[in-house]
């Protein structure tokens, strides 16, 4: 089954505050865009899952004039506060939705643990 990973031409993550770590999810092509968009499989709960925050606390959208699929989650820790490993994510946030996502379900459904 395809991965997200393999869908997407471009997957990152970004700090949006110290206290929101934004993922990007983007497409070079509206079909595959559209493919995911419409599978259902990436949703505020999915993002919920793998990165084991409440949905309610999920902020996604779908950007249909950029072929790009967002979601913001809060941070476990403040950025730069003690027990906070790195001031600069690093893209460590995309790695888990970029392959927690596939056609048969999230990887918290397959039995990973969810990122943190």
């Amino acid at each position: 089954m395809a991965k997200l990973g393999d869908i997407a031409s471009l997957i990152r993550s970004k700090n949006a505050g110290p206290f929101w770590l934004t993922i990007d999810v983007m497409f070079n092509k509206p079909e595959d865009y559209d493919r995911v968009k419409s599978s259902g499989r990436i949703s505020a709960g999915t993002v919920a899952k793998i990165y084991g925050v409440p949905e309610s606390s999920v902020q996604f959208f779908f950007v249909d004039n950029a072929l790009a699929v967002k979601a913001s989650i809060p941070r476990p820790r403040a950025q730069a506060t003690s027990g906070w490993i790195a001031s600069f994510n690093r893209g460590a946030g995309g790695e888990a939705i970029a392959y927690g996502v596939t056609a048969a379900g999230t990887a918290c459904e397959l039995g990973r643990k969810p990122w943190r």
